[in-house]
């Protein structure tokens, strides 16, 4: 079933931040809890993570209210993004299907700026991200393989 969550950004502080709301919202973190960049595989062409970020968390999940999910990430200083406040919060749209997830990607994309491409990502989801034409930060993942 689709399903809508709030992604956070955060320079290196998404683990107090998600303990804080853990003890707030009295629930669990989703497996496999919090996932760490020095976790990710490193694949051909790519660079490996900078020791001083490995301990950065590179994806983390918590159910608050009727089921609605709160993410968050570290954002490295090696990615040579800024995190001000605006930029450090997106909405993330999960859709059922990768033919509706593109959808709403062009259609948000459209007359905005396209972060990342969808793609099919190293932990098997089909992935992008965009700010649309108001300046509002969308993230996509869809489940659904290639077929």
């Amino acid at each position: 079933m689709s399903k809508v969550s709030t992604y956070l950004n955060f320079l290196q502080d998404t683990e107090k931040a998600f303990n804080f709301y853990k003890e707030i919202f009295g629930t669990e973190l989703m497996e496999p809890g919090f996932m760490r960049y020095g976790d990710i595989p490193v694949q051909e062409g790519m660079q490996p993570c900078p020791e001083d970020e490995k301990n950065l968390i590179m994806h983390v999940e918590l159910p608050i209210l009727d089921g609605h999910l709160l993410m968050g990430t570290d954002v490295p200083r090696s990615m040579q993004s800024q995190i001000t406040q605006g930029n450090n919060v997106y909405i993330m749209l999960q859709p059922d299907t990768r033919k509706e997830t593109r959808k709403l990607f062009d259609a948000l994309s459209k007359g905005g700026t396209i972060e990342q491409e969808l793609q099919d990502m190293f932990w098997g989801d089909y992935y992008g991200s965009c700010t649309d034409k108001f300046g509002v930060h969308w993230m996509f993942d869809c489940t659904e393989k290639a077929s």
